[in-house]
């Protein structure tokens, strides 16, 4: 049952880390039912506070308050195997259920047998075993799969496994810290679905954008040690807070203005008799005057990947090649090219094979039979999300670079460090003290140091922020190389993907639909894939587009065009503004040059934008091929 009246309410709260503070007076209230996205920068304080609702940490001030009874929930930090199977594992994460079931079995009062049958009526514990198996298979398990004990799996599944028991508990709050993180895409699906289904409170910490717009109708966000509620998803607040940033900074413009104009008068006056009242009225009006702020830039988030030489194609040629482990094949037959300018994203369900054919282009995976032709020249880089944990945690950034680069000077260390974010304080902390996202940066640059021409990224956003997601997409555009990209991240594949592989019953072949049907055909839970087309021979695998050159000129010239519209709009804001001004019309030559100017300006941008439009429509022509 539901909770009645609100649900959450946060209301007035302080709490500091180590004399920092991450909260100052803020407050909140979410109400019963609500699906809510909390969002802000990484190191806010966003599992800091799902900890202090939790009751785990204790408040410097206000209080966090929740109905009597209100159950809540979250997936722990680690999930320990046992050799209890994956169902019985998430069965007894409804400790109500368990607990009900065990007194069933020992209790001998007719009545207390009879409250018992009743209550598990009441929560449906007789279909429980068919609804964890659905939220499990939802989650990638087969059903021989949830057989097994938790022990036979690895770190990342067995954090699927604690997520499974705590959706199907059903609490009445569900806290999540982002769950994507050990999803496939299949899974993240599943997941963005559910979540928009589930029957109570949720609030979800998330830089997967499209999970923000599609399961949670608020966004939370924490920024400044405040919290702000917007209604809407992501795209919805994005647009919102900009408007408001945008507002934030012209009034602190004006403000600006003002004290300038207060303090000009006190420093010219001040030691003048005859104005010294003023000038002190003046002081008192400065003293009094709140501070506006304007909004912090974004943070820069960049990447920069060195670019390669252009090689002749095809840079990679797979002719009837079979891999996988201990001589046992997992994909077959393979007959795939790849070319620098490809954009490629591996589709296909959990488990197919996908990172085996990004170990195998790789070379980190022989082949067992079949010959791959690569150019002589050809640099590979690859990027997992293992190698994130691979990192030495008693060195810095600068020490993980120096090796690889030991002739160069360090200011050129550093300003590598400094193209993938990672600045001057970040250079020499040691990676044990930085963040997810910063070692996550730091792996991508070891991975593309060498401008390799051949690009391969196994989930490469896991702990990025959305900026920092938006910053990889741009650099992901702009590199020369090929790209070949698995991620469970939608909004990331529609944007930088191309070409899309489908691998599944041990082949790899193109999929001629897009990325939209694929998300439909997930979601519709059938296992009968369409038919992809068929695999044709080496040669014949890539129909011909446009040179990566004439794309990147596209590019340029859509972004020119872009940078005139937002100059002429810039301009014409500024023209009404001195028509608006009835001072302009004392003048009659003046207020003839202002619509005059006006004239101009308008007509240019009428220009300007149907450029820009020939120019998006020319690339997006380029781009289909």
């Amino acid at each position: 049952m539901r909770q009645a009246g609100r649900m959450l309410r946060i209301d007035d709260i302080s709490y500091s880390i180590a004399g920092r503070p991450l909260f100052e007076h803020a407050s909140a209230v979410i109400p019963t039912g609500h699906k809510v996205g909390l969002v802000g920068p990484n190191g806010a304080g966003k599992t800091t506070l799902f900890r202090l609702i939790r009751g785990e940490l204790a408040l410097d001030g206000g209080e966090i308050s929740t109905p009597a009874r209100a159950r809540i929930g979250g997936v722990a930090q680690e999930a320990p195997g046992t050799a209890t199977s994956v169902l019985e594992t998430v069965l007894a994460a409804d400790t109500e259920r368990a607990r009900l079931l065990a007194q069933s079995q020992t209790e001998t009062d007719p009545t207390r047998i009879a409250e018992i049958q009743t209550r598990l009526a009441d929560i449906d514990a007789w279909s429980a075993e068919a609804r964890a198996a659905t939220i499990l298979r939802g989650l990638g398990f087969s059903t021989q799969d949830q057989a097994r004990p938790t022990s036979d799996y690895s770190g990342g599944w067995r954090m699927r496994v604690a997520l499974a028991g705590v959706l199907f508990s059903q609490p009445d709050l569900l806290l999540l810290d982002e769950p994507t993180n050990y999803l496939d895409l299949e899974g993240a699906l599943w997941l963005e679905s559910y979540l928009a289904r589930y029957p109570h409170t949720v609030i979800v910490i998330s830089h997967d954008r499209d999970l923000l717009n599609r399961a949670v109708g608020h966004i939370l966000h924490l920024e400044d040690r405040k919290l702000v509620l917007y209604s809407g998803g992501y795209d919805t607040f994005a647009r919102t807070r900009a408007e408001k940033r945008a507002l934030q900074a012209a009034e602190a413009k004006k403000q600006d203005a003002r004290r300038a104009h207060l303090q000009s008068f006190v420093d010219r006056f001040r030691a003048k008799a005859s104005k010294a009242r003023q000038a002190q009225a003046r002081v008192k009006m400065l003293e009094r005057m709140e501070p506006i702020t304007a909004p912090e830039e974004a943070k820069l988030h960049r990447f920069t990947f060195p670019q390669p030489e252009q090689l002749s194609p095809p840079i990679v040629l797979l002719d009837g090649v079979s891999t996988g482990y201990d001589g046992r094949a997992v994909l077959r037959r393979l007959n795939l090219r790849i070319d620098q300018d490809d954009r490629i994203a591996l589709l296909g369900r959990n488990g197919q094979g996908k990172s085996t054919l990004s170990k195998l282009l790789s070379g980190r995976l022989p082949p067992l039979e079949g010959r791959i032709t690569q150019s002589p020249k050809l640099r590979i880089g690859y990027f997992a999300q293992h190698q994130v944990d691979e990192l030495e945690l008693d060195e810095t950034p600068l020490d993980h670079v120096r090796r690889l680069r030991p002739e160069e000077a360090p200011a050129k260390l550093r300003a590598r460090l400094a193209g993938f974010g990672l600045m001057a304080d970040q250079a020499e902390t040691q990676v044990r003290a930085l963040s997810g996202g910063q070692k996550a940066r730091l792996s991508l640059l070891l991975a593309t140091i060498d401008a390799p021409h051949l690009l391969i990224l196994d989930e490469p956003t896991n702990h990025l922020d959305i900026e920092s997601r938006e910053a990889l997409t741009e650099a992901l555009n702009d590199y020369t190389g090929a790209v070949v990209l698995v991620s469970h991240d939608m909004h990331l594949l529609n944007l930088v993907a191309d070409r899309l592989w489908l691998v599944a019953d041990g082949e790899v072949r193109p999929y001629q639909d897009d990325l939209d049907a694929y998300r439909r055909l997930l979601l519709s839970g059938d296992d009968t894939r369409p038919e992809p087309a068929r695999s044709r021979r080496p040669a014949e695998t890539k129909p011909a587009r446009p040179p990566r050159e004439q794309v990147l000129e596209l590019r340029a010239k859509a972004r020119k065009a872009e940078e005139r519209v937002e100059k002429l709009t810039a301009m014409l804001a500024k023209l009404d503004a001195i028509l608006a001004d009835p001072t302009t019309y004392d003048d009659a030559f003046e207020a003839e040059k202002w619509g005059r100017k006006h004239a101009e300006a308008s007509e240019a941008m009428i220009r300007a934008e149907a450029l820009w439009l020939e120019a998006l429509e020319s690339l997006e022509n380029a781009l289909r091929g």
